[in-house]
């Protein structure tokens, strides 16, 4: 039947002198002359995928390359947490202070002492570094600082005149009228003075007729000294 189309769009020819074997199952209709051209599928289908290689054997080690340049510093991270206490320390030395004092007084005695010269504090009452020589009625500075001196006399029989001397020059000067009372009267002076290590430190009268010293069995006369703080660079306290 000339003009039919068949499904792809092209004409049948006649089915007149068409060999049974070309005709379609519809009976009527022969087949093209040419196979059909059927669409392909386009490549858009995915075939299956192969089997996967073995595995190739490890190479050797590589070189070390050269470094990489420096990088930019980060952002500083938060503050970790506080760690456990330590373990207590064995207990440390305790610091002390340099120390110098002494206190001594003089010996029962009925005569004045000489003046311009050294009065002697024999009976020793603390002395523990001995700076003091009862000898000599001198103290030696070791420890240099600021130290303080007293002198307590008792007056009798005449008046008392008496100066704490350092290295041969009064320091400070004191003086006690006597009145021909029945009874001992007294004399107290001190100060503070700066020393140096070897400085001395002593009393003494520097009047011949104002030597009214006096030590009893029931009154006595006491020299005295003690540091008051130090100059000291070695020690740990006073540095």
């Amino acid at each position: 039947h000339p003009g039919r189309v068949n499904p792809a769009g092209r004409e049948f020819q006649g089915c007149q002198g068409c060999p049974a074997a070309r005709r379609t199952s519809w009976g009527s209709c022969c087949l093209p002359t040419e196979p059909p051209p059927w669409p392909g599928r386009g490549g858009k289908e995915r075939g299956s995928a192969s089997a996967p290689c073995p595995r190739g054997l490890q190479g050797e080690k590589g070189e070390i390359g050269p470094p990489g340049l420096t990088g930019t510093r980060g952002e500083s991270g938060s503050p970790g947490t506080n760690g456990l206490p330590g373990e207590k320390g064995p207990q440390g030395e305790c610091a002390v202070a340099p120390r110098s004092a002494f206190s001594a007084k003089r010996s029962e005695s009925r005569s004045p002492p000489l003046p311009d010269v050294p009065i002697v504090f024999d009976i020793i009452l603390i002395n523990e570094q001995g700076h003091y020589d009862g000898n000599t009625g001198k103290f030696m500075c070791e420890i240099p600082g600021l130290y303080y001196f007293a002198v307590h006399a008792t007056v009798y029989r005449t008046s008392l005149q008496f100066d704490i001397m350092k290295n041969g020059k009064s320091v400070a000067s004191f003086f006690q009228f006597y009145g021909n009372w029945p009874k001992p009267t007294s004399l107290s002076g001190g100060s503070l003075v700066r020393l140096e290590p070897e400085d001395e430190v002593w009393v003494q009268v520097a009047v011949g007729e104002y030597t009214g010293f006096y030590s009893s069995v029931k009154t006595d006369s006491t020299f005295t000294g003690f540091l008051v703080y130090s100059y000291w660079q070695n020690s740990p306290v006073f540095a």
